[in-house]
């Protein structure tokens, strides 16, 4: 019996200090405070992410700001509310599209109201979307935030070959539309343009090609700490508890950073197991995408990203007073217990979003809410509470550590980021790791950058990216280049972070991580091009 335990407790940890990574070659709508061509970039790695808080004393109340606003009321109203004295204004066509992208011109206008264009632009075309934002399946809410502004590379980065054939056939924006919403777009930068051919050449040379060895290696090593755990927990042994406890918590770490792969995937591998995170983790991939999803589009976005929003227990700038905590003053000293909850917190948000999906009958939903109530009904009934409960707060220490150095310690954005390559490498780093435990223990996550550079791709491929980002950022002189650094420095910045803010004095009109602009910007429904008059 003792050695039959040693045998299988080897198989897990044996293998996973032998494991050596495989390397195989290979839209809230337009806001008008987001049409500066000036972003509003800050950061202090070791104080506070906005320059020397370069945010006004009050939302309000700063008179240069409010000019630059109504500089830009006039322009947009220059660009969208004149017409001919004697011109007629009529509405831009209207369309009513499949699921499938098959779109059909229709009467604009009924005996109430006129429907409105929905416009976004993909590889330098302006379509009109409105006909199909609800057959998006990720809802409209992608759609609507892109309105108006330029979606290349949310679409390239996020969608599969099908979808990305699909979107030609909707319908183009009518030339009064594009005229103008070429005005207040901010065009594309260099490094955009550079970056857009880079994914063509990678896309070429078959990068995306998944290597299934890799990933046969991965599920056998994941696999085996989960079956040591079900094994030791009902072990007489020693101690067992407590080893069962500590591979349950790995085997749910590693139970999120597969299906973190799976989920972003786009080939036919990753559609069979894209259900793996909610079968084994009780993490659902409704709410996943909803929330992860938005992190990668708008990285580090004030007020968007949630990743970033970890008040009131973790504050990575010194905030309002309004919204200020009296656990700020002592979160260097206390951050592990936030870390700890993160998967237990995720776990009640997944529950949450779940049944909503239910009630709002998404695609899917009943599905995944079944293998919710199949996971607590398995896991529950082979580990005792004293095991599991544990277990989902260590695989939270384990994973915030993992993902929030990589970002918290970055640039922040107080407004929108059009030029969303450039974006990606001011507002994310990668670590390096020192050994084959912690290659494997990241799963991934040590090459941030190549993951949100291109979340599709395998991450098996992800060491051999790095070298060709790094001569990227040097040849396109992006501001701090590659960033990377080792994985126990980027640990450091991140408590010299918490420490610094957690000494710092609350800043009048510092921005708000729940968002008063951004996050009020994707539920609204105004749109640039229902100002546009027409002849």
């Amino acid at each position: 019996m003792l050695l039959a335990a040693i045998f299988l407790a080897a198989i897990c940890l044996s293998a996973t200090f032998a494991y050596l990574p495989t390397v195989s070659g290979p839209f809230d709508n337009l806001r008008l405070s987001g049409f500066s061509s000036n972003s509003l970039r800050s950061i202090s790695r070791t104080t506070s992410p906005f320059r020397a808080h370069s945010f006004p004393s009050s939302p309000f109340q700063n008179a240069r700001k409010q000019q630059q606003i109504q500089q830009r009321l006039t322009r947009l109203a220059s660009a969208t509310l004149e017409s001919p004295a004697t011109s007629t204004p009529t509405p831009p066509p209207a369309y009513d599209c499949t699921d499938d992208a098959e779109c059909i011109a229709v009467p604009a206008c009924d005996s109430n109201q006129c429907r409105t264009t929905l416009d976004c632009r993909i590889h330098n075309q302006w379509y009109n979307l409105e006909g199909w934002r609800k057959s998006h399946p990720a809802g409209v809410h992608w759609i609507d935030w892109y309105n108006g502004r330029d979606a290349t590379e949310v679409m390239d980065a996020f969608h599969s070959e099908k979808a990305r054939n699909m979107y030609q056939r909707l319908p183009k924006s009518d030339s009064a539309t594009v005229k103008m919403l070429e005005q207040i777009t901010e065009p594309d930068s260099e490094v955009t343009k550079n970056f857009r051919i880079l994914r063509s050449k990678l896309e070429e040379e078959g990068w995306w090609n998944r290597d299934i060895t890799h990933e046969i290696k991965l599920l056998t090593i994941w696999a085996s700490c989960g079956l040591s755990s079900a094994y030791f927990t009902h072990s007489d042994l020693l101690y067992s508890n407590y080893l069962s406890t500590f591979l349950l918590g790995i085997f749910f770490t590693q139970s999120g950073w597969l299906g973190h792969d799976y989920v972003h995937g786009v080939d036919k591998f990753t559609d069979r197991f894209r259900q793996l995170t909610t079968a084994f983790a009780g993490l659902g991939v409704t709410w996943w995408s909803d929330k992860h999803n938005k992190h990668h589009a708008l990285t580090n976005e004030v007020g968007v990203d949630e990743d970033i929003a970890t008040d009131p227990f973790l504050y990575t700038w010194a905030p309002d007073p309004e919204y200020d905590s009296p656990l700020r003053k002592i979160q260097h000293l206390i951050f592990y217990v936030p870390f700890s909850a993160l998967f237990a917190l995720w776990r009640v948000d997944t529950m949450t979003v779940a049944v909503d999906a239910v009630e709002e009958k998404r695609p899917g939903a009943k599905k995944e809410l079944w293998i919710l109530l199949a996971h607590y009904a398995t896991i529950l009934s082979v580990f005792p509470l004293s095991v599991f409960v544990p277990a989902v707060f260590l695989s939270g220490l384990m994973s915030a550590l993992i993902v929030t150095p990589t970002h918290q310690s970055e640039e922040m954005f107080q407004e929108y980021q059009p030029q969303w390559a450039e974006a990606q490498f001011l507002s994310t780093r990668s670590a390096k790791t020192s050994n084959p435990f912690s290659e494997w223990i990241w799963g991934g996550m040590q090459y941030q950058l190549e993951h949100h550079l291109f979340p599709t791709m395998p991450r098996s491929k992800y060491p051999l990216l790095k070298p060709i980002l790094t001569k990227f950022a040097a040849d396109n002189n992006i501001e701090g280049g590659y960033r990377e650094s080792g994985e126990w420095e980027i640990l450091k910045m991140n408590w010299e972070l918490y420490r610094k803010v957690a000494l710092a004095d609350p800043v009048e009109g510092a921005p708000y991580s729940r968002g008063h602009g951004q996050l009020g910007a994707i539920l609204s429904s105004s749109t640039p091009a229902a100002k546009q008059k027409v002849a």
